[in-house]
């Protein structure tokens, strides 16, 4: 059973968020923060609560679904996601958009809802109106298909970078945000210039590690952060109150 508490308004229970974690810490960190200042709370016991297992051990999740690495972070992450059941989580966050290659065998694996933040996006997305989106994401996600997939299920058209801008992408995550080194956002404005001028009517931060640089720095206008959405479905899904202001989240 997941931690219980009351909350000022006649005894509304709240559930308890897992938060698989280290993928990477970083970013971990950010979608925290994003939970806390998206929910209403005027007082600490208004928050909901949450158990965080940040374990940046879990193997790379690029480098195994490009066959560059044998290890499988699977098996790290369903015996993280069986502790946080274990200790009474309702509902699982994992705020790594790759990671998100193996969120059906983690279904079957663990025995509470996994929040499926593919879904929540493509959703976002059609419920705004939205049929052409870019997409910013590593090369596991983009060879892995399932976030197209969830897309394309959706009715929306993907547009991605090119090869050069793909390996800007790459580099600003990997040799930059995950490295804790400066990176250029000249080559990230690049990118988002690429996307846009190819048609997409928004583009999709579908690497947590860009979420990190969309709170850091003003990226402009016309994103869609998919680490916002799986912290404003954790927050309504744990009983939290939502701000208005992050009811759409389309900038």
């Amino acid at each position: 059973m997941g931690y219980i508490r009351s909350t000022g308004e006649g005894g509304k229970t709240t559930k308890t968020l897992g938060v698989i974690g280290g993928l990477g810490p970083l970013a971990t960190a950010c979608f925290i923060e994003m939970a806390v200042k998206m929910t209403d709370a005027r007082t600490d016991s208004e928050h909901i609560p949450m158990i965080i297992y940040n374990w940046p051990g879990i193997p790379d999740r690029t480098g195994y679904i490009l066959g560059k690495s044998s290890e499988n972070p699977f098996i790290e992450m369903a015996r993280i996601g069986k502790t946080l059941s274990g200790q009474g989580a309702d509902y699982i966050a994992i705020p790594c958009v790759t990671a998100y290659f193996f969120y059906e065998q983690l279904c079957k694996e663990v025995d509470v809802p996994i929040i499926d933040m593919i879904g929540e996006t493509a959703r976002h997305l059609r419920d705004n109106g939205v049929r052409r989106a870019g997409l910013m994401a590593t090369d596991g996600t983009v060879t892995g298909g399932f976030l197209r997939k969830g897309l394309e299920q959706q009715g929306i058209e993907v547009v991605q970078p090119s090869a050069g801008g793909q390996k800007l992408l790459m580099d600003i995550i990997y040799k930059g945000v995950k490295a804790n080194m400066p990176f250029a956002m000249d080559d990230f404005n690049a990118v988002k210039k690429e996307l846009l001028d190819a048609g997409a009517e928004v583009i999709i931060l579908g690497c947590t590690e860009l979420s990190v640089i969309h709170r850091d720095h003003d990226i402009g206008p016309g994103f869609l952060d998919a680490m916002e959405v799986l912290a404003q479905k954790s927050v309504l899904l744990c009983g939290g109150r939502l701000k208005k202001e992050f009811l759409n989240l389309i900038t």
